[in-house]
């Protein structure tokens, strides 16, 4: 069994700036950006720009766990296969995105009220 990668420290350096950004969040779709840039930014530190991350590479997802999906192209990458498999780097996407959906359902449910206050 190959020994477990922590990447927990690269989580806690993004995560004061996640939490700024995602708390600032004024729509769902900031909520969007937020999640995928930090992601991106994350990724991009942990493979040291290795493997070139853009913005379609991540995908935040709400209605089923994990609630987040990575490009397909990456999994073909023996470094990132390697990495996914053998560290806690899914885990740590995992709760970023589950971070993320709770704010976007908040601000979800909470435009419905606006709209529906600014109807009557």
């Amino acid at each position: 069994m190959a020994p477990q990668i922590s990447f927990t420290k690269y989580e806690n350096e993004v995560l004061p700036d996640f939490r700024k950004k995602i708390n600032l969040a004024e729509s769902t779709e900031d909520v969007i950006n937020c999640f995928v840039q930090t992601i991106t930014e994350l990724c991009n530190t942990v493979f040291d720009k290795k493997i070139d991350f853009d913005f379609e590479d991540v995908t935040l997802i709400l209605d089923r766990e994990p609630h987040f999906k990575m490009s397909q192209r990456f999994f073909g990458s023996d470094e990132f296969a390697t990495v996914w498999n053998d560290s806690d780097l899914s885990r740590v996407i995992g709760r970023f995105a589950k971070s993320a959906m709770n704010r976007y359902k908040r601000l979800e449910k909470y435009s419905e009220k606006t709209d529906k206050k600014m109807r009557k």
